[in-house]
């Protein structure tokens, strides 16, 4: 039987690679966008499923998982939360606490609002498995970023935390660490930087499916 999978966050530089991974690997994808731009620049393929929805807004992500449970025939079994921003800036004393809320808002509201109205559906279908993206920058801090280092380590405690409430339901929850990811995005804000050891989408998509395909793994910080 085909599953649905939501890939939130699958109009980024990263979640197109994630999206056309899962696609090439048979499932039926749900991909949130903002606008109508950014869903066709994806592409057409018949098991893919775009919607317009404003994930920070509680009824943006039910409209979501409204459509990725549209199709008996693919049950929702995973959801990969991609969803994210970074901005750096001064250190702390030189930072106004509405810019390091606004990154634990980014980073966190929407992976909270979307989690949550997935998990009765996951829960209703025997189990399945989530994916959280934080930041080797969670366990390595750089000076300069504290709302962001502080948001994803959030997102660390959150999986952790839906990994031991939920594996009753055989629900699985493990959060990949990146460090920087080889985006148009950032080579356009670091023109000058070394690339050599930035880690190419399609890399760091095959470590997500990975994840959602094992059914040992639950709990883990995989770094890629």
């Amino acid at each position: 039987m085909k599953q649905t999978v939501i890939v939130a966050g699958g109009t980024g530089g990263l979640g197109g690679a994630v999206t056309a991974e899962l696609l090439e690997g048979g499932w039926r994808v749900v991909v949130p966008g903002r606008s109508e731009e950014s869903l066709a620049a994806l592409g057409a393929h018949e098991s893919l499923a775009p919607v317009l929805a404003d994930l920070s807004d509680p009824a943006g992500a039910a409209d979501v998982v409204a459509l990725a449970t549209s199709d008996d025939s693919a049950p929702l079994h995973a959801l990969v939360n991609l969803v994210g921003g970074f901005d750096a800036g001064g250190r702390v004393h030189e930072t106004p606490v509405e810019d390091f809320e606004r990154q634990l808002s980014i980073n966190l509201r929407p992976l909270y609002l979307i989690t949550q109205a997935a998990l009765p559906h996951l829960i209703a279908n025997g189990g399945g498995a989530i994916v959280c993206t934080s930041s080797q920058t969670a366990l390595k801090p750089f000076p300069g970023a504290a709302g962001y280092i502080t948001s994803k380590a959030g997102v660390i405690a959150f999986a952790d935390a839906l990994a031991v409430e939920y594996a009753a339901d055989h629900i699985r929850v493990n959060t990949i660490l990146p460090g920087t990811i080889d985006t148009p995005t950032n080579r356009q804000a670091r023109p000058n930087a070394d690339t050599t050891h930035w880690t190419p989408p399609a890399r760091i998509a095959t470590a997500i499916r990975f994840l959602i395909d094992s059914d040992a793994i639950t709990g883990a910080h995989l770094p890629v």
